[in-house]
């Protein structure tokens, strides 16, 4: 529990009501009850304000007056409504220690205030920092190093050679660190390249749930500080990510692509491979991008949902898209 007045000065908020109002929780505007805050940052559910029964509303200036509640006035309310969420996460905290069924190697180098639980593996030339978490099931291959107050979710798996920055976190599933997709084809079949690179994981990385990133050929794969990926992305081998870029579920990037700085890739988009995207860069979701954005600013390839019957018939005209230029350009040139 915690109150308005302490909300407003942890936030730096103007508080319009009863400091000592106590927060038991969040919902939204239509759905939270007298104990709990709901936050306006969408201007589709200001409609909804005027009927909210929260004990207060996160939100600016400009509707503080439509609000029957208490208000907590920001610039930015979902921002504010992110970092007061962090008072009401439910998420279980491990007690530090090392669980019985954990098999650690002599040759790991386990450091204070960590957790490990059932069945984990830490093998040979492992290091686990400070105050880091290791839930069940989670395998760190040998030689890698986990940063500082990282957080492992279960069944995450750390191969050789693969360095994680502090306070990352990982979720269920992912795998880091796998050979890439490298192989030679002769003598009529396909012969796999040895991947001697790793993979190089920054501080402040979330990692959503069943990711996979391949280990470098050569050099190392990179994921810079405060990265975010979402479900079920895949990064091929070498590719680099930029610092605070954001990937959607089930991006793929093929291998030696270099994304920039503060860019976002919407769901589903494709990245071929030797592309390099400059900083600032978003990309809509199901876009294709098979040649490098030298220029910050917003790209996407795929075509908005549509009627049936319109959209087959775009579909063939556009198979016929080819002739008419053809035809256009004759015309130009007074062809017959």
């Amino acid at each position: 529990m915690i109150t308005l007045a302490q909300l407003a000065e942890e936030l730096g908020a103007t508080l319009y009501g009863d400091g000592a109002t106590p927060v038991r929780g969040l919902g939204t505007l239509k759905s939270a009850g007298p104990d709990q805050l709901a936050f306006l940052a969408n201007p589709r559910y200001r409609a909804q304000l005027g009927a909210t029964r929260a004990a207060a509303v996160l939100c600016t200036e400009a509707v503080r007056e439509d609000c029957p509640v208490a208000t907590l006035v920001v610039k930015d309310p979902y921002f504010a409504f992110a970092r007061v969420s962090h008072h009401f996460d439910p998420t279980p905290v491990m007690a530090p220690g090392v669980h019985p069924s954990a098999v650690i190697s002599p040759d790991a180098r386990l450091e204070d205030n960590i957790a490990v639980g059932p069945n984990v593996v830490v093998e040979a030339g492992a290091v686990v920092r400070a105050g880091a978490t290791l839930m069940a099931n989670v395998v760190v291959g040998a030689g890698s190093d986990i940063g500082e107050q990282a957080r492992l979710y279960p069944n995450v798996t750390i191969y050789h050679g693969v360095t994680v920055g502090p306070r990352t976190i990982i979720h269920a599933g992912s795998v880091i660190g796998a050979d890439g997709f490298g192989y030679a084809f002769a003598e009529g079949r396909w012969h796999s390249v040895a991947q001697v690179g790793g993979v190089r994981i920054g501080a402040d990385v979330e990692i959503g749930a069943n990711v996979t990133i391949d280990r470098g050929a050569i050099e190392h794969t990179t994921i810079g500080d405060g990265v975010i990926l979402d479900d079920q992305v895949h990064l091929g081998h070498n590719v680099v990510v930029g610092e605070h870029t954001a990937l959607a579920g089930k991006v793929g990037v093929s291998g030696s692509t270099r994304i920039g700085r503060y860019c976002m890739i919407g769901g589903a988009a494709g990245l071929a491979g030797h592309l390099d995207i400059c900083d600032q860069v978003v990309i809509l979701g199901m876009t294709l991008v098979s040649r490098s954005i030298t220029e910050p600013g917003t790209y996407g390839s795929s075509l908005a949902v549509d009627r049936q019957d319109r959209w087959r018939k775009n579909a063939a005209r556009f198979r016929q898209l080819d002739d008419l230029f053809r035809r256009v350009k004759r015309l130009e040139k007074g062809d017959n």
